[in-house]
């Protein structure tokens, strides 16, 4: 595997994948505990905070709001809380860059502050909706301007009540966005789900020492509780390791195992898909940090069979669906996979399904598009070149996709992977090299 300065890759075909690997710093739990380490009393330390871009974006306006964030260095990041209500108004509009979740859970934040702010993004987050977000915060008392629902969002703060809420679209980040506000809110703020979501916010909050009530789908938070600081590590990131897991159920005997990876049991439906799939998955959970489980993955390639991921499994998985596309185009020749009521893939990084469909198909793949999903009858691979058309985990499926190809694959904009990964395609060919 080459790779070009920055912006391209070249992926050539392997044989097999071997090896242990770390993976960054989960993504969702590192902006999360930044976020409560802001608005706690005392000091956070947190280790093992991720190295991508997005979790960055995070630190970066949580700086603009006056907070004191300090990186000394091998993945520590330590923040001086500023209490609730403690935020100050920003000099110039935040960045929140290519982040979603930067978003939706900062505007939770600064809509219970009394100042107008403007939170923005690139090209990429300025298409993604934020209606989901706006629409209950303003309920609890603020005032949100947006073109068309999407960013840049102009938020006036001010006094917030607590409301119930019952977003439309399963939503970790919604649900987070209105717990963080609930915090700064008179009452009790409660959020009822459609169906479950990941629960690193549930438990952020108990680590921080917050009482959250949760009963079945329910979510209940009483206003001005106060955050307390304390030291966290942060886990692996499963939705980054399940890139190394497809690589190694998709090429025949391979063996790869992840350690320090988190294994909290909203995230890991992605390792059921996969042994449905034939792969040979082992879990070991060592310890627990803050309420969420670490450990090891062990997986291997075994008899690969056709599968499905049904609509009711979509939102505990919807980062991990294109690595599981990419395993889609590694099955044997007359299996299948197909992933339905995966509608909000269109309003990812990128239109997901669109962009993994073209892209599969200009190496070779027989890939069929829905509205709501995709279906992939697996065929030899010839390889090509694809576009990662903005969006890190796009890169990674190719990527991973191309290593089962008959030739090499040139991957458009790979640099997109220091979103998430940073140094991925550099742990891919430590993976795949012949030994």
């Amino acid at each position: 595997m080459l790779r070009a300065s920055g912006h391209a890759a070249l992926v050539r075909p392997a044989q097999r994948a071997s090896g242990r690997v770390l993976v960054p710093g989960d993504k969702s739990i590192s902006h999360r505990y930044a976020l409560l380490g802001a608005i706690a009393d005392g000091p956070t330390r947190i280790s093992g905070y991720s190295s991508g871009a997005d979790c960055a974006a995070t630190l970066a306006c949580l700086q603009a709001l006056g907070v004191s964030v300090q990186t000394p260095g091998n993945g520590t990041v330590a923040i001086t809380g500023r209490g609730l209500h403690g935020l100050e108004q920003p000099r110039a509009p935040l960045d929140a860059a290519n982040s979603g979740t930067t978003m939706r859970l900062v505007a939770g934040l600064l809509a219970a502050h009394p100042f107008r702010t403007v939170i923005g993004g690139d090209a990429s987050l300025s298409r993604r909706p934020m209606r989901r977000v706006i629409e209950p915060l303003t309920r609890m008392g603020a005032t949100i301007a947006a073109e068309d629902g999407r960013p840049p969002l102009t938020i006036d703060g001010g006094p917030l009540h607590g409301i119930t809420y019952a977003p439309e679209v399963p939503s970790a980040q919604v649900k987070s966005s209105l717990l963080l506000a609930g915090l700064h809110a008179t009452g009790t703020t409660v959020v009822i789900e459609g169906a479950p979501t990941r629960d690193h916010t549930e438990r952020a909050f108990t680590a921080f020492g917050v009482t959250l009530s949760r009963v079945g789908l329910k979510m209940e938070v009483a206003g001005g509780q106060r955050p307390q600081g304390r030291a966290l590590a942060v886990p692996g990131d499963i939705s980054g390791a399940a890139f190394w897991c497809v690589l190694a159920a998709g090429l025949p005997g391979s063996r790869v195992e992840i350690d320090g990876v988190g294994l909290n049991p909203s995230r890991t439906a992605v390792l059921d898909v996969l042994r449905r799939a034939g792969a040979v998955v082992e879990t070991v959970v060592n310890h627990e940090d803050a309420g969420e489980p670490i450990g090891r993955i062990t997986i291997s390639a075994g008899e690969p069979c056709s599968f499905t991921v049904s609509p009711t499994e979509v939102p505990m998985l919807i980062d991990e669906l294109p690595a599981l596309g990419a395993l889609g185009t590694l099955l044997p020749e007359g299996c299948t996979m197909e992933v339905r009521g995966a509608a909000e893939l269109r309003v990812k990084e990128s239109d997901r399904i669109s962009a993994l469909a073209r892209g599969f198909a200009a190496m070779g793949a027989d890939v069929t598009e829905y509205a709501d999903g995709f279906r992939i009858a697996a065929r030899p691979l010839r390889g090509g070149q694809v576009d990662a058309s903005g969006d890190h985990r796009l890169a990674m499926a190719f990527a991973v996709a191309a290593c089962g190809a008959s030739g090499p694959t040139a991957i458009d904009g790979a640099g997109v992977v220091d979103v998430s990964y940073p140094g991925f395609f550099q742990e891919l060919e430590r993976l795949t090299s012949a030994r």
